[in-house]
């Protein structure tokens, strides 16, 4: 004769019912969908300086983008390589 394993009172049965369900973890790292492509972002920023990059008409979320990447000393080709090697004399 086979026995299958019921909790014996009620309260072990409904607690087995509504027990949670395990879930493997997500991983919640971002990936861009679009390697080296931009993101959109919220930023708060002085109204005097979005009035100078916007005087010049569409384009002006372009000219603060390269304004930043000027700022970083950066290229648009840079990604990846770390402050130090941005300023040394590589010739490869």
């Amino acid at each position: 004769m086979a026995t299958t394993r019921r909790p014996v009172d009620s309260r072990s049965a409904a607690e087995a019912v509504f027990q949670p369900a395990k879930k493997p973890v997500e991983d919640l790292t971002r990936v861009s969908s679009v390697p080296k492509g931009r993101e959109l972002v919220s930023l708060r920023i002085d109204r005097d300086v979005l009035d100078y990059f916007q005087q010049a008409g569409p384009g002006w979320q372009d000219r603060i983008n390269d304004a930043l990447v000027k700022l970083t000393g950066r290229t648009h080709g840079d990604e990846g390589k770390r402050p130090d090697e941005l300023n040394a004399t590589n010739d490869d």
